[in-house]
């Protein structure tokens, strides 16, 4: 079982000043204690599961980018970009680059997007939930085409792209976040290498789903990377999260994100560096 940190706040003691060095303290925290990746929301205002809107909050792949320079080994990745608020062309380009300058850990992490208030903010397009779906199944189209050996035009409802040529080539796994079972899991079997659960899914029910659009579409199942995303609280203690964390692999999850009080503290990096070790050893049913 693999293990992942998400740092989803950006409020430290010293204000604005201290977040460039207390993120670095995050990303090479989180590479020198074993984790497996590194992951930050694409979001522009704070979400109300973390804070108020005025809180801070970085550009996903402007953050990345900064924790690629100082690691060596965790992947990296955004939990996930909203597929609408970019040009798929850009998005690609975005993640191909980030997989040129990391060395080949990126991870595109994907989905239909949801927070109107950044979207209605900053004059960012967030149309009907429905052509959401439309525009983010395009996108992953669009990647597919882009990471490959073709540079043919692409012609769909949404999207038309002259030349999809994508120089230095890049072919980052995907990730596609939600747990709708008709629309998202479909795409998931049909396009993504892994998808992403949040804690309290009924994740034996969207795993059966899963399996069922796989089995439709002709995808092997086991090709899938199964990953959930949790908070571990203050003050549960390693024991505690092991044992969480192998419920869920005893369900299928093959990789934990978690999301800690303070991802810069040291204290949560020495509770994740445990509990990488020790996660390490679990098998995840199916596997």
């Amino acid at each position: 079982m693999k293990l992942g940190l998400t740092c989803p706040r950006f409020t430290w003691p010293g204000g604005d000043s201290a977040i460039a060095g207390r993120f670095a303290d995050v990303a090479r925290g989180a590479d020198g204690a074993g984790l497996h990746s590194l992951w930050v929301m694409d979001h522009f205002f704070q979400i109300p599961n973390f804070g108020a809107a005025e809180d801070p909050m970085l550009e996903a792949y402007g953050a990345l980018s900064y924790a690629a320079a100082l690691t060596s080994r965790v992947t990296l990745g955004a939990l996930v970009t909203c597929a609408v608020h970019r040009e798929p062309g850009l998005l690609v380009k975005q993640v191909s680059t980030l997989d040129a300058l990391s060395g080949g850990r990126a991870v595109l992490g994907i989905g239909a997007g949801w927070y109107e208030p950044e979207a209605r903010g900053l004059g960012l397009r967030l149309p009907s939930l429905a052509e959401r779906f439309e525009r983010l199944e395009e996108t992953l189209q669009i990647a597919k085409q882009m990471w490959s050996d073709e540079d043919k035009p692409y012609e769909g409802r949404h999207y038309r792209l002259a030349r999809t040529l994508n120089a230095p080539q890049a072919r980052p796994p995907i990730l596609i976040g939600g747990s709708g079972e008709n629309k998202t899991l479909r795409l998931v079997a049909e396009y993504a290498d892994a998808c992403n659960f949040l804690y309290g899914a009924d994740v034996r029910h969207k795993l059966d789903v899963l399996r069922a659009h796989c089995e439709r579409l002709g995808r092997p199942y086991q090709e899938i990377e199964k990953t959930l995303h949790m908070r571990i609280p203050d003050g549960q203690s390693v024991e505690e999260s092991v044992q969480r964390c192998g419920d869920l692999a005893a369900l299928g999850i093959d990789h934990v994100i978690v999301a800690v009080p303070d991802a810069a503290a040291d204290s949560s990096l020495a509770h994740l560096a445990a509990l990488a070790t020790q996660i390490s050893a679990i098998t995840p049913a199916g596997r």
